[in-house]
């Protein structure tokens, strides 16, 4: 009901749904800077959005060079 009331007085001072992370799963590399260019941004997209885009990105790196990713840098 909060979340509602903060849509409906237009307050961004408390962002909801943004920490969805699932229990055990930590972020990579790649998560960090995702979540901190989506900040900047406006936080435009949810956690959930942003891992599936970052592990569509390491796919598509390892598909076309051939090379698996670091997994510092994502999982």
């Amino acid at each position: 009901m909060d979340a509602l009331k903060n849509f409906a007085s237009g307050n961004k001072s408390q962002t909801t749904g943004n920490n969805t992370q699932q229990p055990g799963e930590k972020k990579d590399l790649g998560d960090k800077i995702a979540g901190f260019m989506n900040k900047k941004e406006g936080n435009k997209f949810t956690d959930q959005q942003l891992e599936t885009s970052t592990d569509k990105a390491r796919e598509m790196y390892e598909k076309s060079t051939g090379n698996k990713v670091n997994p510092k840098f994502s999982n």
